[in-house]
């Protein structure tokens, strides 16, 4: 008798012991997409599930478009790690987490395959749809831990989710000249940038200091909201496309 998994699309269920019960009864509110940033599917899936890494994720999307979930959407999966969003720390309670196999930036970077990615927008408007996630509370797991993590990584094709309205996303602004800040300075305006990518949801520290958070952050913002240029200088492009991204925010954001 096979299992039947959460989700309304084609999966497999394939389970892993790595999961606890969500804190303070949490509702999901939350998806956090990842790579698996190993050499193969394989090595990925029997990570997800040795109790001895003590990582999970709720589902694993291979390179072919085959889905398997690992562990059920009502369990907390081990995905996010130390994060921040908008003040909460334990993201692990209120998210849904989905591994994307890609051998990542350690291992041959490479673009997710068109069937894997149909599968994942498949995937994120079923969840999406079901625990009434807004857009803006889609996001990779550089934007939750931008000082340890770069996945999925600036090939990932946010633009085709958002066809889809997965995810928030603005068309990013062209890199062009003009000023730019980078670590080292400081003053009121990178202190107003800092307090932007604030109120987006990042953990950043108001301090007025271009400093390797800062980087670290700006370096995140760009993976995911402006990929063409990924150095970690906040350039024209960047802030006019974050600048974008909050203006276009419902006010309950």
């Amino acid at each position: 008798m096979s299992v039947r998994t959460d989700c309304s699309v084609s999966a497999k269920v394939h389970p892993s012991p790595n999961h606890n019960e969500r804190r303070d009864a949490a509702a999901i509110d939350m998806l956090v997409l990842h790579y698996t940033g190993m050499q193969d599917g394989t090595s990925a899936l029997q990570r997800l599930c040795d109790p001895r890494a003590e990582v999970s994720a709720h589902y694993l999307v291979e390179e072919d478009g085959s889905i398997l979930q690992c562990v059920p959407e009502a369990r907390r999966a081990w995905h996010a790690g130390k994060s921040f969003w908008k003040g909460v720390t334990d993201l692990n309670s209120c998210s849904i987490g989905i591994e994307i196999v890609n051998p990542g930036h350690a291992w041959g970077y490479r673009p997710f395959p068109d069937g894997q990615v149909e599968a994942v927008i498949a995937l994120c408007a079923d969840i999406c749809a079901r625990h009434r996630i807004a857009p803006w509370r889609v996001l990779a797991h550089s934007d939750i831990a931008p000082e340890r993590k770069n996945d999925p990584g600036e090939l990932f094709p946010w633009d085709r989710l958002a066809a889809q309205d997965i995810g928030h996303f603005v068309p990013p602004v062209p890199v062009t000249g003009g000023r730019f800040f980078q670590q080292g300075e400081s003053g009121q305006p990178i202190e107003a940038l800092q307090s932007m990518l604030a109120i987006y949801g990042y953990n950043i520290a108001v301090n007025g200091e271009y400093d390797a958070q800062t980087t670290a952050v700006i370096t995140a913002f760009q993976r995911h909201f402006r990929p063409e240029r990924v150095d970690g200088i906040a350039d024209a492009s960047t802030i006019a496309t974050l600048h974008a991204l909050l203006t276009s925010l419902p006010d309950l954001a």
